[in-house]
């Protein structure tokens, strides 16, 4: 019955789709590469709408664990008015509001948003990766949408990539019979094809392929370090955007060997004798078998192609993209929870959890994060909780790229507490999601920060598509503002602007870099907290 009723919610979604758009426009047709697309025309927005366009084989039968294939040319019209599926994935945290056309392996689709009129040439261009952990999520996203940056005389795109088992699995008969020989890192190869795709075919639709933005959030802004790092990517770029994360601890690379082993050992528990045993199983069976598994994906692959070396070894040698970069992070990328472990915020527990975590460090960490009050220790719980999951990373990565490119870095910290919800039995799940709370469970605790993901749909001027919060003023003010700079950013290279406050680089020599705090009146300011990274950065360099 469940089924029944979520299938025929899709088609009323469809059908109200299809029908808003015979009231508010009409079809409009863009000849590509591989031949004739028609989308939508939104008289009521001004935005030229393409969704659902394929760009590379489908990734199944035999085309299963092998680099995407480039799309075969076709005869004829292709209607690209809809969302094409969303990779194969579990919905772990909550709704994720997916608008895309089901779920399939068949998944490599992307979506145009074009503000060109019919003499339009030479737009920006922002490609944006979406987040999830490798695991979960889609380019449709309603906080992704592209229409409201469109109207700012951008053209945007966003795609999909194969996740999980069916984006990350590397195994050693995969690696034989790939040209490269090697495996694994079929989602970011998915992402590097799309990106050529962009080259090719994004003039068609106003688009300059020189002033290429990249873009992405979570796993989608690691994306964007890869990209920039590989060689299949680094000279399609002309900036990029990094919203909380890099690979470089969080989903940080393995050696191919380690990443092999891990994919022989999850095929032996099924019994699993080979991969062309593998490719014929029915996606259920892999969707199964890996939900079984109870593994969180399979690890990104140092695999001598799309990745050669580790982020840190490329950055230094300067062999990564020289562009234009604006990153940053928010100030509860983790709850204090999640470090404490169950322990209540006191003095004491807040030590103990140091000294287990830190045994020969402890002291310095105690000293870096204050912890005389159990204010102080919730406050230093959940930092030092999110710069163990991704600030550090980020940091690091603006630290490398200020140090060896000689290209403007911005960088941001995100701070504005997002509202209460507006259906009180719901609760927020760390990638941005929602998830319905059991009538006798407890609340989570109150957000003493802005949680990891909570800026996306400010960054994209997408508050009115998200209705699960009760937006205020105050949210529409700080989302004008982020949504400008990261206009501003991805036409000129510069985010600064009529009307904002001033937004200084960071230069290669700086002790305390700038930092731009995002909230409801956002300032620059000097960094206040390097020193905590610059231990991770020690310490982590010396635990390798």
């Amino acid at each position: 019955m469940t089924k029944v009723f979520l299938s025929f919610g899709f088609f009323l979604f469809t059908l109200a789709l299809v029908l808003a758009q015979g009231k508010d426009g009409f079809p409009v047709q863009a000849k590509i590469k591989n031949g004739t697309i028609e989308g939508f025309y939104d008289t009521k927005s001004g935005i030229q709408k393409y969704f659902g366009i394929p760009f590379a084989k489908p990734p199944i039968g035999d085309l299963r664990w092998k680099a995407p294939q480039p799309i075969e040319n076709w005869i004829g019209v292709k209607e690209t008015k809809e969302f094409g599926p969303r990779p194969v994935q579990k919905l772990i945290w909550g709704d994720m509001n997916s608008r895309s056309n089901g779920v399939s392996e068949d998944c490599l689709y992307l979506n145009v948003w074009s503000p060109a009129s019919r003499n339009s040439k030479n737009l920006p261009v922002l490609v944006y990766f979406f987040g999830g952990g490798f695991v979960a999520g889609d380019g449709s996203e309603p906080r992704y949408d592209g229409e409201n940056m469109a109207k700012e005389g951008i053209v945007v795109v966003t795609i999909n990539y194969r996740l999980g088992v069916f984006g990350f699995l590397a195994h050693p008969e995969l690696s034989a019979e790939a040209p490269y020989k090697a495996s694994g890192n079929y989602g970011l190869l998915d992402q590097a094809l799309a990106l050529q795709w962009v080259q090719e075919n994004i003039a068609a639709f106003g688009g300059d392929p020189k002033k290429v933005t990249i873009a992405g959030e979570s796993a989608g802004s690691i994306s964007v370090s890869y990209q920039m790092a590989s060689p299949l990517s680094k000279n399609l770029i002309a900036a990029a955007i990094g919203e909380s994360g890099a690979g470089i601890t969080a989903l940080a690379p393995t050696s191919l060997k380690e990443a092999e082993q891990v994919g022989m050992e999850f095929f032996e528990k099924f019994g699993i004798k080979s991969i062309a045993e593998a490719r014929k199983l029915p996606t259920r069976d892999i969707y199964e078998m890996y939900n079984e598994s109870g593994r969180f994906g399979f690890p990104v692959v140092l695999d001598g192609y799309l990745l050669p070396k580790t982020l840190t070894e490329i950055f230094n040698a300067g062999e990564q993209a020289q562009v234009p970069l604006l990153l940053g992070w928010n100030t509860q990328e983790n709850p204090g929870a999640a470090f404490m472990q169950g322990l209540s915020l006191s003095k004491e527990n807040f030590i103990i959890k140091v000294k287990q975590a830190y045994p020969n460090d402890y002291t310095e960490v105690l000293n870096l994060y204050p912890h005389e009050t159990e204010e102080q220790v919730a406050f230093s719980a959940m930092d030092l909780a999110g710069d163990r999951f991704i600030s550090y990373s980020t940091w690091k990565w603006f630290d490398l790229h200020r140090k060896n490119s000689g290209q403007p870095v911005y960088r941001y910290l995100y701070a504005k507490l997002r509202p209460p919800l507006v259906d009180e039995t719901l609760e927020a799940g760390l990638a941005g999601g929602t998830s319905r709370r059991a009538s006798d469970a407890p609340h989570r605790p109150k957000d003493l920060g802005a949680p990891h993901a909570a800026e996306i749909e400010y960054a994209m001027g997408n508050l009115d598509r998200i209705k699960e919060f009760a937006w205020t003023a105050d949210d529409y003010k700080t989302s004008e503002t982020m949504f400008k700079y990261f206009a501003n950013f991805i036409k000129t290279h510069n985010p600064n602007g009529v009307g904002l406050p001033e937004w200084p680089k960071a230069s290669a020599n700086d002790e305390n870099p700038p930092v731009m705090v995002i909230d409801i009146a956002s300032k620059a300011i000097k960094a206040q907290n390097d020193a905590r990274y610059k231990f991770h950065d020690h310490f982590y360099g010396n635990n390798k």
